[in-house]
């Protein structure tokens, strides 16, 4: 009995080790990580982050003033239940390109007070209730744009866009980084740390992984597309071989969002569309959930969602295989 009970927990074990060792994350048929667009989520509607918090995700939003359902008058933001589409109470008004990031049972909203600000500010709540603020820096030289947060080992690394100096900068619009080890004092690094200062290659979404920065960032090419390079010291980047990340298709403007009025159908149908921008995802249950804006990057913007059916370690290893 003891032999029979033996072998069939070996049996067990090999099929476990198979299951795993056959187990291999998508890819199209060039190697890429294989990205699903669903469609169409929302119009007005472009900087977003999908986050996993207490077990449900929810999506981040920085609401404009123009946007359709914004009758405020001016810009804030707010968080949005995905299986549910009920939206939290707004905060953070006048504020713009925010972002989100979670650690441990805080949720935090990186974002500037103007439009190409000179100040960087972090929100924090355990509730999306009450809401605490505080200055990371503030650089009168500076024009600051999107904003970035992820956690690196031993320290938090913020990442941020400006358009000016012109020394610094280069050609905007460019991503600089700041560290902290608390999320509270906060040191900005040296201009050598950034990416890139020769063209166009404006950031949104950081992460890190096996002592690695990945940056997914926009860039010029037929039209404008999703990129990813990659940094151990956030000076010396290694592009992907596989990219682009995400490029203009058709895909985009399936609607997934059946509250969408007709009148909104029928600009998502007519939209002119050579943009795939503002990428940022979360993970949950071993599914990516991504986010991203299309449109034409001059006023027509749409919000998008896509899967990937892996895990954020298998997506952001598979842009660059051994």
């Amino acid at each position: 009995m003891k032999n029979y009970k033996l072998i069939i927990l070996l049996l067990v074990l090999i099929a476990i080790n198979f299951a795993c060792s056959s187990s291999h994350p998508p890819t199209d048929a060039n190697g890429r990580p294989l990205i699903v667009k669903t469609g169409t989520i929302d119009c007005d509607l472009v900087e977003t982050t999908p986050v996993v918090f207490h077990h449900k995700v929810y999506r981040f939003e920085y609401v404009r003033k123009k946007y359709w359902e914004n009758q405020t008058g001016d810009s804030y933001f707010r968080f949005v239940e995905r299986e549910t589409g009920k939206p939290t109470e707004s905060f953070a008004k006048g504020f713009h390109m925010g972002s989100a990031f979670v650690y441990k049972d805080t949720i935090y909203a990186t974002g500037v007070d103007s439009l190409d600000g000179n100040r960087i500010y972090i929100f924090s709540s355990t509730d999306f209730k009450k809401w605490n603020k505080r200055l990371v820096f503030d650089r009168p030289d500076y024009g600051i744009f999107n904003t970035s947060l992820t956690k690196a080992d031993d320290k938090f690394v913020l990442m941020f866009e400006i358009s000016k100096p012109k020394e610094e900068a280069g050609v905007a619009f460019t991503a600089r980084f700041a560290t902290s080890p608390d999320l509270q004092k906060w040191e900005i690094l040296s201009p050598e740390h950034n990416y890139a200062k020769d063209r166009y290659t404006a950031p949104h979404c950081l992460r890190y992984l096996d002592g690695y920065y990945y940056d997914f960032y926009l860039e010029v090419h037929n039209g404008f597309e999703t990129r990813v390079v990659r940094s151990k010291d956030l000076i010396i980047w290694e592009p992907s071989p596989l990219n682009p990340v995400l490029k203009a298709s058709p895909e985009d403007k399936n609607v997934i969002n059946k509250k969408l009025t007709e009148e909104m159908l029928q600009k998502i149908a007519n939209a002119e569309n050579c943009n795939n921008s503002d990428i940022d995802f979360c993970e949950l249950n071993g599914r990516l959930i991504i986010n991203y804006s299309w449109g034409n990057q001059r006023g027509a913007e749409f919000l998008a969602e896509a899967y990937y059916d892996g895990t954020q370690d298998q997506f952001l290893r598979g842009w660059f295989p051994q």
